[in-house]
């Protein structure tokens, strides 16, 4: 008995080198290599598993201006801080209104989805057509002129593509843009995307498309508030980085010759070559990258000079802070605030899109009650929330005297 007792406590307290200190870096993302899809790319969009809800749009795009911090009242019952108060860091897009151009019909195949057939709008903006050519400057900007004369006698051919497109496909996609002109980001070929339409049958998500072309699409009529969103982007470049950095192994001794940010041993004589899991220094960063369950603390419209007032906080202010935004500016448009960090540099095109999974955590599904929006400025040791509020802090100015 004792024998059998001692050899099941060792069992027990039996390791293995690969848990007392295992490998530095996630194999899972390699190639480590820079993204080709520098705007984002969605690769897998919410299952369509409810065919009763209404036809609606699962992904929106928006621009990272930058961050700032709230101050919100914790509603979780039995929790520690529950009716308290934290602060929470915060990542605000701006998400000026889309503009769909087309659908697109997809049917199940063996080897996945293939296309059945696209259908665009009669009337295209520069912004989109732009996107088509490499040197606009110098084409003869005639893309899509041909294509606009089937809406010529009655749209006969547009009206049986539909028609093909809600009789075979499964799967109902529109292509939308984004509207780059109302941004100060000195880029004018707009970011075009495919958005999954989902809910209801075929006809119905044709019929849904179709009534979007040409027309605005809102941040708003894609999330909610309290929402659970995933952010699509690329992340911040770094360029070539030593091993140390890219993969976190542990530095070698002070005294050792050559260099010490260095991995000591590559591998071993044979086989006669070094492996792909040895980390090795190369490029950082600029990797695509999906973040999953980011909560919509937020959504503000253009034009309220009261977007970040609260119960607690009855400063009329809107959310670009003072001086603006750092490396962005002011933000003029539609805006999404969201919790946490996002991937990429400022200006970065992320793509939001509507979580994966059905949520049942109490964490996931809080009421989020915002008390307070810091728009203080974010270039330094900010004082104060508003232009008006320093003024009145500093009195009359000799500067603005004269």
């Amino acid at each position: 008995f004792f024998f059998f007792f001692y050899i099941s406590l060792c069992l027990e307290t039996m390791s293995h080198r690969k848990f007392e200190a295992p490998r530095h870096g996630n194999l899972g993302f390699l190639p480590k290599k820079r993204t080709k899809h520098h705007a984002g790319r969605i690769r897998s969009f919410p299952r369509d598993s409810d065919p009763s809800a209404a036809p609606h749009l699962t992904a929106f795009r928006g621009y990272k201006a930058g961050m700032t911090h709230v101050v919100r009242g914790v509603d979780r019952p039995g929790a520690l801080m529950h009716k308290r108060e934290v602060v929470d860091a915060v990542s605000v897009l701006e998400t000026p209104p889309m503009i769909v151009v087309g659908v697109v019909g997809y049917v199940e195949t063996p080897r996945g989805l293939r296309t059945l057939t696209t259908v665009f709008a009669e009337h295209l903006s520069d912004e989109f057509k732009r996107r088509c050519y490499q040197n606009w400057y110098k084409s003869k900007r005639k893309a899509y002129t041909k294509y606009a004369k089937k809406y010529e006698d009655g749209a006969k051919d547009i009206e049986s593509q539909l028609e093909r497109i809600a009789k075979f496909c499964t799967v109902v996609r529109v292509i939308a843009h984004t509207q780059v002109k109302k941004l100060n980001l000195r880029l004018k070929k707009a970011h075009i995307m495919e958005i999954q339409v989902n809910g209801g049958d075929a006809k119905a998500k044709v019929d849904f498309a179709k009534s979007l072309f040409e027309k605005e699409v809102t941040i708003d009529s894609v999330f909610t508030k309290d929402e659970q969103v995933d952010v699509l982007g690329v992340t911040k470049g770094h360029g070539y980085e030593g091993v140390t950095t890219r993969w976190g192994v542990t530095r070698l001794p002070r005294k050792t010759h050559r260099g010490l940010r260095k991995v000591a041993c590559i591998g071993s004589w044979h086989p006669a070559r070094v492996s792909t899991t040895v980390p090795r220094a190369g490029q950082n960063g600029y990797f695509h990258r999906t973040e999953l369950n980011k909560k919509v603390y937020r959504i503000g419209k253009k034009g309220d000079k009261a977007s970040c007032q609260t119960e607690a906080d009855l400063t009329e202010k809107s959310i670009t802070p003072m001086g603006g935004f750092v490396k962005y500016g002011e933000i003029n448009e539609d805006w999404i605030m969201l919790k946490g960090a996002v991937v990429g540099v400022k200006k970065r095109p992320l793509i939001l899109r509507k979580s994966l999974m059905k949520h049942s955590s109490r964490k996931h599904l809080e009421t989020i009650d915002i008390k307070f929006i810091d728009t203080s400025s974010k270039l330094g040791h900010g004082r104060f929330q508003t232009a008006e509020e320093k003024a009145k802090f500093l009195g009359p100015l000799a500067s603005k005297q004269k």
